[in-house]
């Protein structure tokens, strides 16, 4: 009978510590019964599936942010191309009945110290047009934007147009030009901040 007690007691006595150390590294390193149940091969497929497939949504979260600002940019010169044509043809328009109308859209049309040369000279100008009774219209042939900086607001634009003038009593004469413009963003529009006649046979560099 003495027996029986001892067997009893080593039952009822807890885990040494080898055997918990041993119970919680088998929980540790136990995978999923799912995982478990795939061939190496197959694990590995999987894994592979997962690589490609992040690496394929980075790379195309990389091309659309590179294509967004290439329209982005694409965008800012097309509005600086129509806002160079249209600025260049309003500074080119002018009718001796309606001069202070012109006058106003060439001051619209204008900023920095082109702006401010045309506000200087507004009256005397005004007075010669009138006095002459003149009536200049010009129609743009083709432009095209030769410098961008769209982080600066700056921009350069070379604009060939026709330019008619009617005189009274006269018949009307044309004339085709080449015009440079360098083009300024001014609260989120591009307007003229200078204006000259483009050298014959070319842009100048810089």
């Amino acid at each position: 009978m003495g027996g029986g007690p001892v067997a009893d007691r080593r039952h009822q006595d807890p885990l040494t510590p080898r055997r918990v150390r041993g119970a919680r590294v088998r929980r540790i390193v136990s995978l999923p019964a799912a995982v478990r149940t795939l061939p190496v091969t197959g694990l590995a497929l999987a894994l592979t599936l997962v690589a490609g497939g992040f690496a394929a949504w980075t790379g195309w979260d990389w091309y659309e942010a590179a294509h967004d600002d290439t329209r982005a940019y694409a965008v800012q010169r097309d509005e600086a191309l129509a806002a160079g044509e249209q600025a260049v043809q309003n500074l080119n328009t002018l009718d001796h009945r309606r001069v202070d109308r012109g006058l106003d859209l060439w001051e619209s049309s204008t900023t920095g110290d082109l702006h401010e040369q045309l506000s200087a000279g507004r009256a005397e100008f005004a007075t010669r047009v009138k006095a002459a009774k003149t009536v200049t219209t010009a129609r743009v042939l083709s432009g095209a934007v030769t410098e961008l900086d769209d982080r600066a607001g700056r921009a350069r634009v070379l604009v060939a147009l026709r330019v008619t003038v009617k005189a009274p009593g006269e018949a009307s004469t044309d004339k085709d030009s080449r015009m440079l413009g360098e083009l300024t963003r001014t609260g989120g529009h591009w307007k003229l901040s200078a204006l000259g006649q483009a050298p014959v046979g070319g842009t100048p560099a810089g």
